[in-house]
Order: structure tokens, then C-alpha cells, then sequence
């Protein structure tokens, strides 16, 4: 089983359920050393239908809104005919609700991370101390609710589509045909 991590950045540490797949790390940074150094954007140029999985943790924000429907053209295209996308995205609708419930601003802290505090603002627009150092691959473009998320996805010509918010993100698993029982099961969706 082969899983392709997008803009996995130095970090190969990926969900239990891949647990022994071959892992290809495609980044935009060369700085991380990735197995492929590539733009998101570039995914449909890669070899088709060579992997069961593509996953993509607080990667897709970082394009803009009307390249996301590119960069899942690529993901589809790299995917065997069995194979799903799990994506990451921060969930805008939570960060929205928050600030109005909490009485928050753009730069009080969201939350907390091993990188450190998270703003609001870091969220919308991207890592603001990483970008500061003068990575701006860290910027981010666009944002999703689950509505969206579920939208963009279906369009893209997944065949199902599950979503779940986990307090700070949304996680889709878009699959390119219908899963087995087996499949949910294993993946726990």
C-alpha cells in the first residue's frame, strides 16, 4: 500500500491507519527533503493511479480557491481506482463561532500547538512566525466550512464523502468510488 503525504513538510509522521505503507512525501520546500519536491498544483503531472491514499494535512488552504479544484483533479489522477484522499483543513466556521462566542480578536490566541500559540489570525491568513522568518509557504489562500469542504470535493468527482470536525480542523476522506464496509471500518469514518 502506497500513500502519498502532500505538504507533509519535514514531519513523516502520519495517522495509525497507514501504519506500514510506503509513504512518498511530496513539498513545495526543498529545505524538508522531500521524496518529490513539487508545487500542489503539479500533482496531476506525477505517474496516474500509482496510490491508495493521498493525505493532506493543513496543505489545501495554502492554494487559492480556484486552484483547489486543480490540485483535486491531481489528487483523483494519482489515485488507484479504490484509492481516497484524507484531508486536513482548518475549520473557519468553528474559528468564526469561536471569536463571537469568546469575544475574541484576530490576534488573541486560538489555541496552542508544540509550535507554539495559534492565533485567529494565524488560521485565516497563515503562521504569522513562520511567515515572519520568511517562509511564506506557511501563507494561506483560502478556507473551507464543512459545507464547502464537502462541495469542492464532490465536484471533483469523489463518489463519497464523509466529514468530521474535530474542535480546530475539518477531516474529509473523499473516495474515488464507494468504500467497503471493511474500508470505513478500518479508517473509522
Amino acid at each position: 500500500m502506497r500513500v502519498l503525504n502532500v505538504g507533509g513538510g519535514s514531519s513523516r509522521n502520519l495517522p495509525r491507519h497507514y501504519s506500514g505503507w510506503d509513504q512518498v512525501l511530496l513539498d513545495i520546500d526543498p529545505d524538508v527533503k522531500p521524496d518529490v519536491c513539487m508545487d500542489v498544483l503539479k500533482v496531476g503531472d506525477l505517474k496516474p493511479a500509482q496510490f491508495d491514499a493521498v493525505h493532506c494535512s493543513h496543505n489545501l488552504e495554502h492554494v487559492y480557491r480556484h486552484d483547489v479544484t486543480k490540485v483535486l483533479a491531481g489528487f483523483m489522477h494519482v489515485l488507484k481506482r479504490t484509492g481516497w484522499a484524507e484531508i486536513a483543513v482548518p475549520d473557519v466556521q468553528a474559528l468564526v463561532e469561536s471569536m463571537v462566542r469568546d469575544g475574541k480578536d484576530l490576534d488573541s490566541v486560538w489555541y496552542r500547538c508544540g509550535g507554539g500559540p495559534i492565533s485567529y489570525h494565524d488560521v485565516l491568513y497563515g503562521w504569522g512566525s513562520q511567515m515572519e522568518d520568511g517562509n511564506l509557504y506557511y501563507a494561506h489562500r483560502c478556507g473551507f466550512t464543512e459545507k464547502s469542504l464537502g462541495k469542492v470535493l464532490r465536484e471533483a468527482g469523489f463518489a463519497s464523502v464523509r466529514i468530521a470536525r474535530d474542535g480546530y480542523s475539518l477531516v474529509a476522506f473523499a473516495f474515488k468510488t464507494r468504500p467497503n464496509a471493511e474500508t470505513v471500518r478500518s479508517l473509522g469514518v
